[in-house]
């Protein structure tokens, strides 16, 4: 089958993908958690509460309103609910546990942390800095490995586009549904770009084993065969990811729920950039590196 025939295609589908996320992370930006701007967290355990009594965000907040602005509220398991939001002192924490005991009954104070502003930038900036190393260093591996610029700088450029699609839907799922990033966010990111390579240098490996054999014929040809050999592996090995981590997302608690479905928007867009990203950026490069060398001869 011509895979490559409509690698035009390929790039419109991720344009389509891309843009409205990137449009939002021009506007909306990504709504970080308390591990980048600073507050307190407070998880707390409802050992009295009933059936009859409700145990909602709207409750909460109402009740919390006057001590404790509330930036998110996720359920850690049965009757205990996590509760992130500006920065609070301790008095003002044991006021929000006594409101809460007298409307909700005996309660226990699992954990109360404060994360400062400082700390935050000092994430973010280690996080830039983490993405950009990793990036450096993947590109001369590759660039190394199959003796070519061109397969590095396709790679990389394959790993952000599907960092783009991540942060995009996450910029998007924050500002209509105030899904928070956090360190779990970043790890699920950082693998996202390992993720996307591993597959790609499988299929740049087998264009590279092509070509020794068969010198003569076209690289539209071998990327072609290459994608052709690869793609059914490439698929059985995601699926058994993507399932996992499909049932992690769905029957996982609240605090894990959003790693995960970052790690599965990931999976999905690593296996598909792989081949239907990575393998035309390099018929592209040719196509752009040939018409750069007919007009230096017709110069000449």
């Amino acid at each position: 089958m011509n895979f490559m025939k409509w690698r035009w295609l390929y790039f419109l589908i991720s344009l389509l993908v891309i843009v409205p996320g990137f449009i939002s992370l021009i506007i909306f930006g990504l709504k970080p958690a308390i591990d980048f701007t600073g507050g307190s967290l407070l998880e707390i355990n409802f050992i009295e509460i009933t059936e009859n009594q409700e145990l909602s965000v709207a409750s909460l907040e109402e009740s919390l309103d006057e001590v404790y602005e509330l930036s998110s509220i996720q359920q850690s398991g049965e009757n205990r609910v996590v509760l992130k939001g500006k920065h609070i002192t301790n008095d003002l924490k044991n006021q929000a546990l006594t409101i809460l005991t007298d409307e909700y009954g005996e309660i226990i104070e699992e954990r109360f942390e404060a994360v400062g502003p400082s700390l935050g930038k000092e994430l973010l900036a280690k996080t830039l800095t983490g993405v950009i190393i990793a990036a450096s260093l993947i590109m001369i591996y590759v660039w190394i490995q199959f003796s070519e610029l061109k397969y590095g700088v396709s790679a990389i450029l394959a790993m952000f586009h599907d960092s783009l699609i991540l942060l995009g839907i996450f910029s998007l799922l924050g500002y209509f549904y105030g899904i928070e990033v956090d360190m779990l966010f970043v790890t699920a990111l950082l693998t996202t770009l390992s993720f996307s390579v591993h597959d790609t240098i499988v299929v740049y490996d087998r264009i590279r084993e092509l070509r020794g054999k068969y010198p003569r014929y076209s690289l539209v040809s071998l990327v072609n065969t290459a994608v052709t050999e690869t793609l059914s592996r490439s698929i059985n090995n995601s699926v058994t990811i993507i399932i996992m981590l499909a049932a992690l997302a769905a029957l996982g608690g609240d605090t894990i729920r959003w790693f995960a479905v970052a790690l599965l928007i990931g999976a999905i867009t690593g296996t598909y950039s792989s081949t239907f990203t990575a393998a035309p950026l390099l018929l592209l490069w040719e196509d752009v590196a040939d018409k750069l060398r007919h007009r230096r001869k017709n110069k000449k």
